[in-house]
């Protein structure tokens, strides 16, 4: 504008660049003011952080050992899954040990939490406190003053800076915040629980430097049509990655499954066509699955494949190699393929037995009830060797199968065991011959 519209006179407005104030970046200091410093490798001691285990052997077993002090673990999940009510029975059970729990709750009020804690039958003490806020700088002037060894954050979507003007739930707060938490845990060893919201397609929200950002990411799978819930660590930085905890969701909430085999195979159908047993490794546990297959004629032009927590591409490769080495006309045969139960199968050993599930219903010829099936089938029709072959017999034999089909390379480490028969199998077409034949 040349002309000022008040005073009317002209060329007295001046341009004035405003400059975007500058974020202050402070070094790790904590929360009693004292700043990090150089120290030497070996001069560092370990002993004073031990892992700390609560009464959930299953949630134990997925961080690998127990918890870590100090660090920051991220849980997502679809919405009603599980999450608050595992981290509340997790807080009960810290708090009953001892420790000082802080549960942060951006989504529910005080008394909301208290009659879900009156349901689940937690009964934190005095060491359980309760703190209904989402303003960063009111919670870490909480976590000051109660000096607490484990935080609680649920959710990271509804926490938010007070100095970034961006609303609640963006990329940018999500970021801050979770850098202004992990600061808090690392410089004070407090350990932080971070509850996150999942997108539509099953990731959690935010940006993907929130899962480099934090130690372990733990997912909280399952549906409404099944009580059991799966509690899988897809990143660990003090264990075992893909390691997998069994829950079943009851009226007083999540209760742990110690032996899940028993719970994938007590409702299989003895001598049963299309049906076979496949010793899985969730991480470092052996875990025996059904796998079910339904072959049938086609009634449209092309034929259909169907899979239900295997790979589909995986399902469609074996059929291909069981029409061109072993002779089964299946193009124009319709494949529905599941495992049992709900859990997801992503390694190469379940291969031998979706091959002898689909050529089981194939030929209307039952599998027996105590064989389990173990190894990866390669283009050519060769039964290749897997890892843990004999923890994966040891769980087989302690569920009482008598036959266990491996491939011909492994069976030397295997010479010790008693008690179960071992197959040592070379080629898929002796597979089908020696267990349907």
């Amino acid at each position: 504008m040349g002309r000022c519209a008040n005073c009317g006179a002209w060329g007295t407005f001046v341009e004035e660049v405003m400059q975007p104030e500058k974020v202050d970046r402070k070094s790790r200091i904590n929360l009693a003011g004292q700043v990090a410093k150089v120290e030497r490798l070996n001069e560092i001691n370990i002993e004073e952080t031990p892992r700390i285990k609560t009464d959930n052997e299953e949630f134990n077993r997925v961080l690998g050992g127990g918890i870590v002090p100090g660090s920051m673990v991220l849980i997502g999940g679809d919405p009603g899954i599980g999450k608050s009510t595992l981290l509340l029975q997790i807080s009960g059970q810290l708090a009953n040990m001892g420790n000082k729990v802080l549960y942060i709750a951006g989504e529910e009020s005080a008394s909301q939490i208290k009659l879900r804690a009156e349901r689940l039958g937690v009964r934190g003490d005095s060491d359980f406190l309760l703190f209904p806020e989402t303003d960063m700088k009111q919670i870490r002037q909480a976590i000051d003053e109660a000096k607490p060894e484990f935080v609680v954050i649920d959710s990271i979507q509804t926490m938010q800076e007070p100095d970034i003007s961006s609303s609640v739930g963006s990329v940018a707060q999500i970021r801050e915040t979770t850098a202004e938490l992990l600061q808090i845990a690392k410089t004070n060893n407090i350990t932080i629980f971070i509850v996150g919201h999942v997108t539509k397609e099953g990731a959690i929200a935010g940006p993907k430097i929130l899962e480099h950002m934090v130690d372990t990411v733990l997912y909280f799978e399952g549906d409404n049509q099944r009580s059991f819930r799966l509690l899988r660590a897809v990143k660990n930085r003090f264990g075992s990655t893909n390691e997998l905890g069994v829950f079943d969701m009851q009226h007083g909430g999540l209760v742990e499954v110690s032996n899940p085999s028993d719970l994938f195979l007590e409702e299989r159908l003895a001598d049963a066509s299309g049906s076979a047993v496949v010793v899985a490794m969730e991480g470092t546990r052996p875990i025996l699955v059904e796998v079910q297959a339904l072959v049938t004629p086609t009634v449209f032009g092309n034929a259909q494949r169907t899979a239900s927590g295997i790979d589909r591409n995986r399902v469609s490769l074996l059929m291909a190699v069981l029409e061109k080495r072993a002779n089964l006309l299946l193009q124009n045969q319709d494949a529905y393929v599941r495992a049992a139960g709900g859990v997801k199968l992503d390694e190469p050993a379940i291969d031998l037995a979706v091959a002898i599930a689909i050529a089981s219903s194939y030929n209307d010829v039952e599998t027996r009830s105590t064989d389990a099936f173990i190894g990866e089938i390669g283009l050519t029709g060769e039964v290749r060797r897997v890892p843990n072959v004999v923890e994966r017999v040891n769980e087989a034999k302690k569920l009482g199968f008598k036959r266990v089909f491996v491939p011909q390379h492994v069976s030397e480490q295997l010479a010790g065991i008693d008690g179960i028969q071992i197959m040592p199998t070379k080629t898929l077409s002796e597979a089908l011959q020696n267990a349907l034949g």
